[in-house]
């Protein structure tokens, strides 16, 4: 047998088992507390006691009951570790062989058939309008919207005041916002 697989020295052993035997129902209802279960905390309290049969004490042991709180929060920590990771397993598992996301919707790798044909529609649509604004208007948006420049650097570039950039711009979004309306 291993010497972590041995049991504790009969005093310690003794000692613990007092202690646990002592503390039972304050551990539960301790447990019960933080894993918001009054079985999950009567399994919890179990375990402490087949680990303390298992596992070798601390021969320094100066306080049995904070052992018994410590053993069982190391406990319970290692539970929640394990069903977080067997929840994201089985997600993962969920995800790859059905094709289902968290929310339930299918997961697809291109745009359904006529999402795409609506949109590429829409976009020519739009282009087609860009296409027919006035030149200024044109200028003032594409160098607002396409290459980031702010309205002062619009009518620096333009020649033109901010208030005028600002028309162009408000001009160009009512006849793109008129196009998609139709």
């Amino acid at each position: 047998m291993a010497k972590r697989d041995a049991p504790p020295p009969m005093d310690q052993l003794q000692t613990l088992l007092a202690a646990y035997l002592r503390k039972r129902q304050d551990l539960v209802r301790f447990f019960t507390a933080r894993t918001r279960s009054s079985a999950a905390a009567e399994d919890l309290v179990q375990d402490i006691y087949l680990k303390l049969k298992t596992r070798e004490a601390p021969a320094d042991l100066q306080n049995p009951e904070a052992y018994l709180y410590r053993l069982g929060t190391n406990l319970m920590l290692d539970r929640l570790k394990e069903q977080r990771r067997r929840q994201q397993r089985e997600t993962s598992w969920v995800r790859e062989s059905t094709g289902v996301g968290d929310d339930a919707e299918p997961v697809a790798d291109e745009t359904p058939a006529d999402e795409a044909l609506a949109s590429r529609q829409r976009l020519a649509r739009l282009v087609g309008a860009l296409d027919r604004l006035p030149a200024k208007t044109k200028q003032a948006f594409k160098l607002h919207k396409f290459e980031g420049l702010s309205h002062k650097e619009v009518a620096a570039q333009m020649g033109v005041s901010r208030s005028a950039v600002e028309k162009y711009l408000m001009a160009a979004l009512r006849t793109l916002a008129a196009e998609l309306d139709e």
